[in-house]
């Protein structure tokens, strides 16, 4: 059960009086934060955001991770990102439910129903390196109800490679581009299609790329118009940022 039903419950019982006033502060009054002393869950991201609030995985303890799973078992899905393998094996030994993806470095666990959305993202990789990001966003997507393909290794050196694709790109809403080296495929694909883009940065490349700083660079100052950048790696940040813009699409009609 998400956040928003846990407290349209809580409110309809007050309202009907199958519970009173006091009851309810006293029930709200941890509510909103769950403090487990090393991590204070934030329980109202999806009333504000839409989205539960997502665990990163590194610098954390496996015991950590394993406990914040734990903990919210009964309150919402859980995202967690940047897992190892090790990390992963732990929380699973006390979760088995929760399903571990090794290029992605993901770990999820599914509690409800996943609402879907209209509409498609099409992530797009320059290269088959750059695939554990495009992972993280892909997987990403789907915890959040959105649709998701890759379509993969299109990278400019050879620019049939993505031509042959464009009809396919077209029909996604929008278009994450994922590329490491000098991170030229986000103006390249900007110059092609209509949709929104979002271009991510990889840290993939040699020593000039300077771990994805080059890309980064890049992608910010692309001649394409619209194309919009986070950090390097953050296939994350990429996905949250798609799925507000087709949420919207949808509000929108």
């Amino acid at each position: 059960m998400d956040t928003y039903t846990i407290l349209k419950q809580l409110l309809t019982q007050i309202q009907n009086g199958s519970l009173d006033v006091e009851q309810g502060l006293e029930k709200l009054r941890d509510f909103p934060v769950m403090d487990i002393g090393h991590t204070r869950i934030d329980m109202h991201r999806s009333l504000r955001n839409g989205f539960p609030e997502v665990v990163y995985g590194e610098g954390k303890t496996p015991q950590q991770v394993g406990e914040i799973f734990q903990r919210m078992e009964d309150q919402a899905s859980v995202l967690a990102t940047r897992v190892s393998s090790e990390m992963a094996e732990y929380v699973q030994t006390i979760c088995p439910e929760a399903e571990y993806n090794a290029l992605g470095r993901t770990l999820i666990r599914v509690r409800d129903e996943i609402r879907p959305l209209e509409g498609e993202v099409a992530i797009v990789t320059a290269g088959t390196s750059d695939l554990p990001v495009a992972e993280e966003a892909r997987v990403t997507c789907g915890m959040l109800g959105t649709r998701a393909t890759i379509v993969s290794d299109v990278g400019v050196a050879g620019i049939h490679r993505l031509l042959d694709r464009l009809a396919d790109l077209r029909k996604a809403r929008v278009i994450i581009v994922v590329a490491g080296m000098e991170g030229a495929l986000a103006s390249v694909i900007g110059g092609l299609v209509s949709q929104p883009i979002i271009a991510v940065p990889t840290s993939v490349g040699y020593g000039a790329s300077l771990s994805g700083f080059t890309a980064l660079m890049g992608m910010l100052t692309s001649c394409a118009s619209g194309v919009s950048v986070v950090n390097i790696d953050n296939g994350f940040g990429a996905a949250c940022a798609a799925w507000k813009i087709i949420n919207l699409m949808q509000a929108w009609g």
